[in-house]
Formats: structure tokens, C-alpha cells, sequence
């Protein structure tokens, strides 16, 4: 009698657990998965793509889907420096380093970020411009000369393009389905790029997926570029003969008599 017990009450959980409804999960890709940079590379433009599943779910959430895109290029080490007049001269005073910073960041949302998630969901999904960084203590992220300084990055990434926020980049063609373009400046360095898509309802992330490019350079670019790296010495020897030929040249050319 005991086991038969036990045995009704394992199938009758198996029965909750079959008819309960299951999680979102998100299906997305990208348009492309390569950029190749040529001699005429002046930008290009890739296309983010998915579709929400709501997992056997019938009923609509009370909040609509949000959807987050985040695009992190290439980590480096970046250092920020503070100049100061002295005189008639300019002089660094002090500085930060950043280290394993994003290179190149774009964030794409379907409404402004801070109605779709609070700033501590924000740092802690690393959602935001001012977010992509691991594993900052509070006590740092917040103290005032970090806080300076990690505007100044931004505001420097941005002005070289390399640095966007759009609060309306991502578009949904129906309730669960959306798209979301992603431009690609002439300035973005070269290596692999991530993309992570973030989905959202009521200020709770739901679903997260990732995938990738890579930029990568081609022609003449590409086989300029690892004659510098693998043969730094006939590189550099070719570059200096080069540009005495062409200082001969141009003292020939342009020679009065």
C-alpha cells in the first residue's frame, strides 16, 4: 500500500510538471557572420533576427516582451588619462585603466533602457553602456573618480563611433517576433564580436541567447598586415626602401631647373 502511494504521488508530479508552462526561450540569429574589410571598406551593416517561444505558454503576461541587444567587439586595456594645464603646456595628471574593455559597444532596445530594467538588474545583466564591465565591487563602481573616468571612455568611444546606445533600435514585427540592425563603422577593429540578446517582461530577464561575427580583413589588406607580423624585418626594410623611392621621385618630379 506504502509503494503504491509513493508510486501515485510520483506520477501525479509528473503529471504537474508536463501540464505546468514552460519558460520563454528565445531563437536568434544573425544576417551575416563575416565582415570583410576591403581597400573600399567604409562601413557595413549586419541584421539581428528572433523570434520569442513562449514554451507551451497560452496566456499573454500582463507586460509586454522587451528585447535588449548588446554588441561587445574585440577586449582591450584601455586607459583613460586626465590632462592639466601648466602653463602654456598641457600635462596628464592622473589616469585609469579598464581592463578587459570592449573596443567597440553597441546597445539596442526596443524602449529606453531604464524603463525596461533598474540600475542594479542593468550592472548586474551588464545591460548599458556603463555596464560592460565584470565583476566591478559597488563600493568602485560608484566611487566619484571612477565614475568621471567612465564617462570620459564613453563619451571618447563615442565620438569615434564606436560606442552607440539607440533606445528604439530594435523593431517588433508582431508580438513575438523582431529585428534589429546593427551598424558596423569603418573604425571597428578587427576580431570576433558577440552578440547577446536579452529578453525582458516586467523588469525580469527571461531569456538570454548569444552569437557571434568577426571582422576580418581581405585582399591586399590581410596579406599586407601578416607580412608585418610574420616578417617585421624584410616589412620594415620594404617600407623604408619604399619611402626613399618615392622621396627620390618626388625630388626628381619636382626639381627647378
Amino acid at each position: 500500500m506504502k509503494g503504491f502511494r509513493s508510486l501515485a504521488a510520483a506520477l501525479l508530479l509528473t503529471s504537474i510538471a508536463a501540464t505546468a508552462p514552460r519558460a520563454e526561450t528565445l531563437i536568434a540569429s544573425v544576417s551575416s557572420h563575416q565582415i570583410q574589410i576591403s581597400s573600399n571598406y567604409t562601413g557595413d551593416q549586419l541584421t539581428v533576427f528572433g523570434l520569442v517561444e513562449r514554451g507551451g505558454r497560452t496566456v499573454a503576461r500582463g507586460d509586454p516582451y522587451d528585447i535588449v541587444v548588446t554588441v561587445r567587439g574585440p577586449q582591450r586595456m584601455l586607459i583613460v588619462r586626465e590632462k592639466e594645464r601648466l602653463g602654456p603646456i598641457w600635462i596628464n595628471r592622473t589616469q585609469r585603466r579598464f581592463v578587459d574593455r570592449p573596443m567597440f559597444l553597441m546597445v539596442s532596445s526596443n524602449r529606453p533602457l531604464n524603463e525596461i530594467v533598474n540600475e542594479d538588474a542593468a550592472r548586474r545583466d551588464r545591460i548599458g553602456l556603463a555596464n560592460t564591465q565584470r565583476n566591478l565591487p559597488p563600493e568602485l563602481y560608484y566611487e566619484e573618480s571612477t565614475v568621471r573616468f567612465r564617462q570620459a571612455l564613453i563619451r571618447i568611444l563615442e565620438d569615434k563611433g564606436l560606442y552607440a546606445q539607440d533606445e528604439r533600435g530594435v523593431t517588433f514585427l508582431s508580438e513575438t517576433l523582431f529585428s534589429a540592425p546593427i551598424e558596423v563603422p569603418a573604425t571597428a577593429p578587427t576580431g570576433s564580436y558577440e552578440i547577446e540578446i536579452a529578453l525582458y517582461s516586467g523588469g525580469a530577464m527571461l531569456a538570454r541567447q548569444t552569437t557571434n561575427f568577426e571582422v576580418i580583413k581581405t585582399g591586399i589588406e590581410q596579406r599586407l598586415a601578416t607580412g608585418a607580423h610574420d616578417r617585421p624585418f624584410l616589412y620594415g626594410l620594404a617600407t623604408a626602401t619604399m619611402a626613399l623611392l618615392l622621396g627620390w621621385l618626388s625630388s626628381v618630379i619636382f626639381r627647378r631647373d
